[in-house]
């Protein structure tokens, strides 16, 4: 007979490999959910329109057009930068226009590490979950990991348990060697679509946030 000692060791070795499986199994449901809708989105092309603010007033407005190539990989095209900062003339003017034109491609460069955790592949998505720490309270699924992309980033995703589809990803990362706070929401068109709506990022090293807005969804012409 096997003491109560030996028993409930069993007990929670058991429940822990059945933790397991069920983590898996919420990797393969997620990352098949976010195949079979992204797979819809490819049809539409969309504009994101970004305010970067530094400290606390808005200097710069980006435009950026997004689409998917005959790959399925979400490309980024920027079609409008606009400062809000009054033209100066001569030489210094010159020098405030490159210094507008450094801020656009750094902004570029911060909103694409955010639509990298945005669009994770099957890969990654397992790869997340094997890592992260699961709970469930209320229809909702919320996963937390860390060292996603680079060593000491950290992000947390919220999942409908029922579509197992995003509703939010909050995540902490680096950009050089500039840390950075994002926070990625989804909102659901009429057909039950699943996109990114809004994108925050925050860059207390640039003394920089930016607020990002998708819009324009339009279904493209073949």
């Amino acid at each position: 007979m096997k003491s109560p000692l030996i028993l409930l060791l069993l007990l929670l070795t058991s429940s822990a490999i059945m933790a397991q499986v069920d983590k898996d199994k919420l990797a393969l449901d997620v990352a098949k959910a976010e195949e079979a809708n992204l797979q819809k989105l490819k049809s539409y092309i969309w504009n994101r329109k970004s305010d970067v603010s530094v400290d606390g007033q808005v200097k710069l407005t980006t435009v950026t057009q997004f689409s998917f190539d005959a790959q399925g990989k979400a490309q980024a095209k920027l079609v409008d930068a606009e400062s809000s900062v009054e033209q100066k003339r001569g030489l210094r003017g010159r020098a405030q226009k490159n210094a507008i034109e450094d801020k656009a491609e750094y902004v570029q460069k911060a909103l694409g590490l955010a639509v990298a955790y945005t669009f994770m592949s099957k890969g990654e998505l397992i790869d997340f979950f094997s890592k992260a720490t699961v709970k469930e309270s209320n229809g909702v699924i919320e996963a937390t990991g860390e060292n996603v992309y680079v060593q000491g980033d950290k992000l947390t995703v919220r999942i409908d348990a029922a579509s197992k589809l995003f509703l939010n990803k909050k995540f902490s990362s680096l950009l050089g060697k500039d840390a950075v706070d994002g926070e990625i929401n989804y909102e659901k068109f009429s057909s039950g679509i699943n996109h990114v709506s809004t994108t925050v990022l925050n860059m207390p090293a640039q003394k920089m946030k930016i607020n990002a807005v998708n819009q324009d969804y339009s279904q493209r012409v073949n």
